[in-house]
């Protein structure tokens, strides 16, 4: 079996056609607790580790989860690749809602994160290079999975990671937009930067649930999110699959 491939992102990921899921790992890591059991599923005759990262039901919000453990996690049962699912806000014109973005860079405004590996304590600092922060190869692959079942996604593009769980202000998203970002979100950062130091290619599939603070009339509201959801996940799981069936299944 192929044991290479995790997913993160919500647990409706997990509906995907072909897959059985066969068990559940409650992994305890140096680290904490991750946000849930890590699912073990079979895809022809591949393994493929899922884990939401807000747990199940959805209840841990983006600045309190528990992101090293969650890496170490999947890392420690096999996986050597993460797919990393993220409902994101549009600021750039070329990110409305329900479109799908696979960014190539990252700017981060989180802070008071727990955002390394080597923190000095139990092992000593060490200075990762983070200038490229997706898997170039796993980006590439997306794309071609994408493309083979004509799901339309923006082909880079600039991620910024916010603190929350508030969403941004206006003034905000105009700053952001100034720095060059194209998309917003909550977990993007230090989820990134753990796979990189854990040695694991990390690539970002984005779905636009929003336009950010100040790009559209009126408020934003949780049932459009809701709604952009929904249908967003089906495109989602369609390029999932496409992904696995090409570059998982049999290598």
């Amino acid at each position: 079996m192929s044991d290479t491939l995790a997913i993160i992102g919500g647990t409706g990921l997990t509906r995907l056609p072909g897959l059985r899921i066969r068990d559940a790992h409650d992994i305890q890591t140096p680290y904490g607790s991750p946000s849930g059991s890590v699912l073990e599923g079979v895809f022809g005759d591949s393994r493929i580790f899922f884990l939401a990262r807000h747990g199940h039901p959805h209840r841990i919000p983006p600045h309190q989860v528990n992101y090293r453990a969650n890496i170490w996690a999947l890392r420690h049962i096999g996986a050597r690749d993460i797919i990393s699912v993220n409902a994101v806000g549009g600021i750039n014109r070329s990110m409305p809602t329900r479109a799908l973005c696979i960014p190539d860079q990252i700017i981060d405004y989180t802070h008071g994160r727990e955002s390394t590996f080597y923190d000095g304590v139990d092992s000593p600092v060490v200075h990762v290079d983070f200038s490229y922060p997706y898997t170039e190869v796993l980006r590439s692959q997306l794309l071609v999975a994408a493309k083979a079942v004509k799901v339309p996604v923006v082909n880079g593009g600039v991620y910024g990671a916010t603190q929350g769980p508030r969403l941004e202000t206006a003034a905000e998203i105009a700053r952001m937009e100034r720095d060059g970002c194209d998309i917003v979100g909550m977990t993007g950062m230090p989820e990134a930067v753990l796979a990189r130091e854990a040695k694991m290619g990390y690539a970002c599939l984005s779905l636009v649930v929003n336009p950010a603070a100040g790009k559209a009339k009126g408020v934003i509201t949780i049932k459009e999110i809701d709604r952009a959801l929904e249908g967003g996940m089906e495109d989602i799981r369609k390029i999932l699959v496409s992904y696995v069936e090409r570059f998982v299944v049999g290598h």
